[in-house]
C-alpha cells in the first residue's frame, strides 16, 4: 500500500474534481472568515489542491497554504496565485516561523491516528496570536464504527487506499477545551456516506 503522501500525489487532480462541488463546509468556513480581522492572516492546513485557500482569500484574508503533497501544491499554487503555498508536513512545521490569525484545518486531522491528534493540535495552535481562531473538521464517528482505520476506494477507476480516524462531537470538543480554547462553533453537517464535524476554538 503506498503511503498517504503518495496516494494524494496519484489522486490530486481526481480529488480535486470529485471535491469541487462540495457545500458541506460553506457555513463553518463562513463563521471561521467572519472571526479574523480584516486582510486577517490564515494558515491552511493541508490545503489540498486550493479550493478553501480561494474561497477564504475572496474574502480579503492573507492565505498561506501547506500540505506534503507536492501535486497539490502545485495544482493550489495555479489556482491562488495570491497565496503563498509551501510542501511540508503539519506534522513538522518547524520551517513555518510566522504566527498567524487563524488556523484553518479542514478535512486533515481525520488522517492522524488518535494517539497523534492532541500533539498535532498543540503544534497548530503554536501557530495561533494570542485571541487567533483555530478551525478543525473531521468525520464523525458512527455509532457502533470503528474509531480509525485503512479504508480502500476505487471510485476513480483505480484503487488507492488512506488511513482514517473518525471523531465524535465530545471527543473534538475536549480536545480543544484541553488546550484551553473556548469554543465559539460547532456543527454536524451531512454529506455523503458520514458527517462532518465543524468546530471553531478561540485562543
Amino acid at each position: 500500500m503506498d503511503d498517504l503522501k503518495t496516494t494524494y500525489d496519484k489522486i490530486a487532480v481526481d480529488w480535486q474534481k470529485d471535491h469541487e462541488e462540495d457545500t458541506w463546509w460553506v457555513e463553518g468556513t463562513d463563521k471561521f472568515a467572519s472571526l479574523m480581522p480584516p486582510q486577517g492572516s490564515v494558515l491552511d492546513v493541508g490545503c489540498g489542491a486550493g479550493v478553501k485557500a480561494e474561497y477564504l482569500a475572496k474574502k480579503g484574508l492573507q492565505v498561506t497554504g501547506i500540505d506534503f503533497s507536492e501535486k497539490m501544491i502545485e495544482l493550489a499554487s495555479r489556482r491562488v496565485p495570491s497565496g503563498k503555498f509551501s510542501v511540508m508536513d503539519m506534522k513538522n512545521m518547524t520551517e513555518l516561523r510566522n504566527d498567524f490569525d487563524g488556523v484553518f484545518a479542514q478535512a486533515v486531522l481525520l488522517h492522524v491516528p488518535k494517539k497523534e491528534v492532541m500533539d498535532v493540535l498543540r503544534a497548530l495552535t503554536k501557530k495561533l496570536r494570542p485571541g487567533g481562531h483555530l478551525y478543525v473538521a473531521v468525520k464523525e464517528m458512527r455509532l457502533g464504527d470503528r474509531e480509525e482505520g485503512i479504508v480502500t476506494e476505487n471510485d476513480y477507476g483505480y484503487e488507492y487506499s488512506r488511513f482514517f480516524s473518525y471523531f465524535t462531537p465530545e471527543e473534538l470538543r475536549n480536545n480543544l477545551e484541553g488546550l484551553g480554547m473556548n469554543i465559539c462553533y460547532e456543527s454536524v453537517t451531512s454529506s455523503g456516506k458520514r458527517s462532518w464535524l465543524q468546530i471553531i476554538g478561540r485562543a
